[in-house]
């Protein structure tokens, strides 16, 4: 019996070409836009389906229905309101709405103050953790507009509906699959997790750099060590690693801060160099003002391997957008978390790991 293949052989030509035309004529994969002066090679790349993935995970819910005011103060009508005494009441339970819907939507606020009934008590950790978030938006947003601008955070900023941000991190630890599994003091190389993009670089940039005062550099400025010159291929590997975290944190590519003439030079950057810089610095800030010193609040399921509290990243806000929330401003809806004074936490070396 003799079989005729060429009907079936031609249509599988014509569905190749078919294909093709449609690729063709679709919209392109790749968006390039020129970022920097021309001739510096400063184009962001964009990939559209990176873009939309971005927009549907940034995605700001509706504000809680204003409220008018009752005239007594939170202090007034409840106990042990040590943060947000002086809204009005009504102004209080309002932002208490908005913070259960951005934090703990499932349990609602019994995640913060359990089944008793009594919302006085300090018994549930989650609280005391809250009470110190709640300070430290209030300080980002009134001491570090270098870095946020005017649109500023607010709990869902990072939680995203969330218990536990997405994006935190522990000292020498990669997470997911590999938590726990590569020894405390290895430097990770060839460890490929989602903090360094997948890259082939060192995991735990972090503890350099968003936690302890090290100094960001890829190249030496001297030729012989003195003392002074601290710059090794080690922190050249780490340095690289938080730059592959800024970047894909951000959906951006280097040349967003950078100017490929002379990358660590400062003249003729982007303005955006700046704003990452003061952001890298308020990130370190945070935590070792708020975020270390809770270590011994939180649970032991809560630390990492090495017993230190979750901290926070460029990743725990931005989320693959240059902006957070592609911008959005929440904060104009919610003005209490954004004082046009509060109380600013100082970088504490005595709070990073040694």
């Amino acid at each position: 019996m003799k079989i005729d293949l060429r009907l079936p052989v031609l249509l599988g030509v014509l569905a190749v070409l078919t294909g093709l035309l449609a690729l063709t004529f679709e919209k392109p994969f790749m968006t390039f836009s020129q970022w920097g002066y021309r001739g510096t090679g400063m184009a962001q790349v964009y990939s559209d389906k990176t873009i939309k993935k971005s927009e549907a995970a940034n995605v700001v819910p509706a504000a809680q229905d204003k409220v008018p005011p009752s005239g007594k103060k939170a202090k007034e009508v409840y106990q042990n309101v040590k943060v947000l005494g002086e809204l009005d009441e009504n102004q209080f339970n309002r932002l208490m709405a908005a913070i259960t819907e951005w934090v703990s939507p499932d349990q609602g606020c019994a995640y913060c103050h359990g089944e008793s009934g009594n919302f006085a008590e300090d018994k549930m950790y989650q609280k005391i953790v809250a009470r110190s978030m709640l300070q430290m938006t209030m300080d980002i947003n009134a001491n570090w507009k270098s870095h946020v601008q005017p649109s500023g955070v607010t709990c869902y900023t990072c939680h995203r509906g969330n218990n536990v941000p997405a994006n935190i991190w522990f000292n020498n630890e990669p997470g997911g699959s590999m938590a726990g599994k590569v020894p405390p003091k290895a430097i990770g190389q060839n460890t490929p997790v989602q903090t360094v993009a997948y890259s082939s670089l060192p995991y735990d940039f972090g503890t350099a750099f968003l936690e302890r005062d090290s100094n960001i550099r890829v190249n030496t400025e001297q030729a012989l060590p003195d003392g002074k010159n601290q710059t090794s291929i080690v922190r050249t590997e780490h340095t690289y690693g938080l730059m592959m975290h800024v970047s894909s944190s951000l959906g951006v590519n280097c040349t967003y801060c950078h100017n490929t003439r002379n990358f660590a030079g400062w003249d003729a950057v982007p303005p955006q160099r700046a704003t990452a810089w003061h952001g890298i610095r308020m990130v370190r800030t945070l935590n070792t003002g708020y975020l270390n010193p809770l270590q011994s609040v939180y649970p032991p399921h809560r630390l990492g391997v090495m017993g230190d509290a979750p901290k926070a990243n460029c990743a725990t806000c931005h989320q693959g957008a240059y902006k957070p929330l592609n911008g959005a401003n929440m904060v104009k809806d919610y003005p209490e978390l954004a004082p046009a004074s509060a109380p600013k936490v100082a970088y504490n070396p005595a709070n990073a790991v040694k």
